[in-house]
């Protein structure tokens, strides 16, 4: 009986803007699959609305651990499955291998809710994973995040200056 687990470093909000190389907000517009040596790997395609960091681009492929590719499947905890139409907040890392990333798993991506008129909550549900605090090495509970739209623009813009500033 195999057994798969995953253990995530808590990242703060601010952690996350430092550490991410892209934060957009987009809408889930395809879904592919790989089968990569004993790995498969499912790829979503994001078409971008907004860009809080990183490069202007209309669109971006993200790449996620697990998946279903022919009669084979591969869950990995800690990795989000993703719905076509769905639209997200998506703190993004780019490797030196060109393949993008969510920045802390399911951490980095925040589903929207609600109207463009009226406003839109950006919403992480707290992980079920194992996770450990960067100082002690212990383990943390984490907690669901949820915050208006504009809120989260504030606290992104504000995070970006700050890096540039150093």
């Amino acid at each position: 009986m195999a057994v798969s687990a995953a253990t995530l470093e808590r990242l703060s909000l601010d952690e996350m803007i430092s550490k991410s190389t892209a934060i957009v907000r987009g809408t889930v517009t395809g879904v592919r699959t790989t089968f990569t040596g004993r790995d498969i790997y499912t790829h979503y395609q994001i078409s971008v609305e907004e860009r809080f960091k990183g490069e202007a681009q209309k669109a971006v492929e993200i790449t996620v651990y697990g998946g279903n590719y022919g009669n084979y499947h591969q869950a990995n905890p800690g990795s989000p499955v993703l719905n076509q139409g769905d639209r997200y907040v998506f703190f993004l890392w780019t490797g030196n291998n060109g393949v993008t990333w969510i920045t802390g798993m399911t951490q980095g991506l925040f589903q929207l809710s609600g109207s463009e008129a009226a406003e839109l909550t950006a919403t992480r549900a707290a992980t079920r994973e194992l996770m450990l605090d960067p100082g002690t090495a212990r383990p943390v509970k984490d907690s669901a995040v949820s915050l208006k739209l504009s809120e989260l623009r504030k606290r992104i813009a504000a995070g970006v200056a700050q890096g540039s500033a150093k």
